[in-house]
């Protein structure tokens, strides 16, 4: 029941948080600043009311290393939705994201001298290669954009191309961050919520830095058109509304997540988690029917294929489906 329960969570949370999230930046391009620092303060406040108690509770972890933690989680949430702005269009940004195997492998190769099977190295080839097609054919559709002159279509792929560069790094630094969390967790053993609640409380003063883009766009939500939401007659700017969903959606996905890690192995958490980004991904071409050519698809099939075979689903489903039928029968 409760697997059931936290996979309906990732695919409700997750999926309805990119929808919103699209409709935030498609009216607002540089609204990433605003919709990040509004998630980190409600986990926030969650985490401090639920987690620790008001402050009562004292970590497991030492801070000193949530604090080198926090430094990586914030850069590589801000650096995500900077990358927004950079007229990185949402199916790009999600395949690229998907990418973070690779980082992972590269970094652990490197980091933790760790080595993979032939199969592994070729589930990693077949991400890069369909993350390369889709980046490559998003730059045609940039730089051919014919109701640009040429130097202002040189402009916009020149912020397109630092838009790559963008989250080229925020997968390395992620991947960085997830070596240095299995170090942690190893010495002091897991406490996701806990790191949940850190993750998301250190690094609010941070977005002092922020405060003048987080204000702007503060006032223009304010000025977008009324909207009554439905049920309760409460009416608030549309942008407002849309940024409220998108956190609550945001908090039930990684409550989801949580969820479905406590309940299930590691390989079913990951197949979920890429069967949701296949499901956002379509939804998102479909619905705000952005452009995506065939060559797209291709690369979108090589990044999911890739991400399966480096779970070994396939080795793994077989037995699995194997000792299902067995229990039935003994029922």
């Amino acid at each position: 029941m409760r697997r059931a329960l936290a996979v309906g969570l990732v695919f409700s949370g997750c999926c309805s948080n990119v929808v919103f999230l699209e409709l935030l930046a498609r009216e607002f391009p540089g609204c990433g600043n605003i919709v990040t620092f509004a998630q980190f303060l409600f986990i926030a406040v969650e985490g401090f009311i639920f987690e620790a108690n008001f402050g009562r509770k004292r970590p497991a972890i030492p801070i000193r290393y949530y604090l080198i933690m926090v430094a990586m989680f914030f850069t590589v949430s801000v650096v995500n939705n900077y990358a927004l702005n950079l007229n990185i269009a949402m199916p790009l940004h999600m395949i690229f994201r998907s990418g973070s195997l690779i980082a992972s492998m590269v970094l652990g190769i490197i980091i933790l001298k760790k080595r993979y099977s032939v199969s592994k190295y070729t589930s990693i080839a077949l991400v890069s290669m369909g993350i390369f097609i889709c980046t490559l054919m998003s730059a045609k559709q940039v730089a051919s954009k014919s109701s640009l002159s040429e130097a202002d279509g040189l402009h916009v792929f020149m912020w397109w191309l630092l838009g790559i560069v963008a989250l080229t790094f925020a997968l390395l630094m992620s991947a960085r961050m997830g070596i240095f969390q299995e170090t942690i967790y190893k010495q002091f053993g897991k406490h996701s919520k806990e790191a949940l609640f850190y993750n998301h409380a250190l690094p609010l003063p941070g977005f002092l830095l922020l405060a003048p883009d987080i204000y702007a766009h503060a006032v223009l939500f304010s000025q977008s058109e009324p909207f009554q939401v439905p049920g309760i007659g409460l009416t608030l700017p549309i942008m407002w509304f849309y940024l409220v969903v998108n956190v609550v959606t945001q908090y039930v996905c990684i409550r989801g997540v949580f969820i479905l890690t406590t309940e299930c192995t590691s390989l079913t958490v990951t197949l979920v988690v890429t069967l949701r980004k296949f499901v956002s991904l379509i939804f998102s071409i479909l619905y705000f029917k952005n452009p995506f050519t065939a060559w797209h698809w291709l690369g979108t099939l090589f990044v999911f294929v890739g991400t399966l075979m480096y779970t070994e689903v396939w080795t793994s489903l077989g037995p699995l489906l194997a000792k299902q039928k067995k229990e039935a029968k003994k029922e």
